[in-house]
């Protein structure tokens, strides 16, 4: 399977689709339910780590060298919850079930506290932080501030070449795609209805009756399943995995990408997280010190100039071409 394009471009490409699925995640349960989360990046983080896991171990059992983090900790053999690791679908069910079962007990817990808005944001990213902690240990077994790499196969495929390469990228714009179009009908749907309804007036729904906090828990748990895929399907493109993807400046980052996109779109949120990911690979590469303050003037120009971010920027095309045609059409009947 090859794209027609060259490693480096379908690897940023493929890096780029993981992002955007992960700006959908985030966009079903603020978007649609109004639910600031600021930390998705441990969700993403536990798909990725997972599937890291798995290479680490068929690396270790195809070349029988160990992983950096067992040569420091003199380790002889890899802690006992890689049992099972190099069955890659074992490992893609641990990775639903173990983000689901993470996300239902914290949703569980702060949904039925009723904690909302700043607070639940507040709340999430501080989940995020301990767990950025934990990984940085080196006992962990998931190798501490350096993370995990040196990853060789993928389903037998040998990742560097270019063959897999445009195969991960193509997997992953098709996730995107099947994840889009899901997440499209199930917005339209009866549930999609009762989530923007949440997002509008809660109190309401609970006064007439309706039980909010399991169609919250449903979103919420879909939400970070879909934001683990992205990790996992991030991962084995880049090559790596450490702490850095747990810190604050990632969680933010999604934030940032779906309130450019457009908030309650999905192709808004998808749009915000190629079109900065895309500036973002740009301009780092030239002038990384800028980089914060153009993100930062881009989202002020979005606020203020479009309110509803780039997803207004076909309808407001529209609207002027349609302005450029009628003054047209006055001037030549003048």
């Amino acid at each position: 399977m090859d794209m027609g394009l060259s490693v480096y471009a379908m690897n940023l490409v493929g890096q780029a689709a993981s992002f955007a699925l992960l700006a959908i995640s985030l966009d079903l349960i603020w978007g649609f339910g109004g639910i600031l989360s600021l930390g998705h990046g441990l969700y993403f983080a536990i798909g990725g780590y997972l599937i890291a896991m798995h290479m680490v171990k068929v690396a270790f059992q195809v070349t029988g060298t160990p992983p950096d983090f067992m040569l420091f900790m003199g380790w002889t053999d890899l802690p006992f919850y890689y049992a099972f690791m190099e069955n890659f679908f074992y490992v893609a069910l641990v990775i639903v079930l173990l983000t689901g079962a993470v996300a239902f007990t914290f949703g569980l817990i702060s949904f039925r506290s009723k904690v909302t808005g700043v607070y639940f944001a507040i709340i999430s990213q501080a989940l995020v932080y301990v767990a950025m902690l934990l990984f940085f240990r080196n006992d962990t077994g998931f190798g501490g501030n350096n993370g995990m790499t040196g990853f060789v196969e993928l389903l037998g495929a040998k990742l560097s070449d270019r063959g897999t390469v445009a195969a991960l990228c193509a997997i992953s714009i098709l996730v995107v795609a099947v994840s889009l179009f899901g997440l499209n009908m199930l917005t339209r749907s009866r549930f999609g209805h009762m989530l923007v309804a949440i997002r509008d007036d809660e109190a309401r729904l609970r006064f007439l009756g309706y039980e909010t906090i399991w169609v919250k828990m449903l979103a919420w748990c879909l939400s970070a399943v879909l934001a683990a895929i992205a990790g996992a399907l991030y991962v084995p493109q880049v090559g790596i995995i450490n702490p850095r993807v747990l810190s604050p400046e990632l969680s933010v980052e999604i934030a940032v990408w779906v309130a450019i996109g457009g908030r309650g779109t999905l192709v808004g949120a998808l749009l915000g997280a190629i079109v900065i990911t895309a500036l973002k690979f740009l301009l780092t590469a030239y002038v990384p010190e800028l980089w914060p303050f153009i993100l930062s003037a881009v989202v002020v120009c979005v606020v203020v100039l479009l309110p509803n971010g780039f997803y207004d920027v076909p309808g407001l095309v529209r609207k002027g071409l349609r302005r450029f045609k009628s003054a047209k059409t006055v001037e030549a009947g003048e």
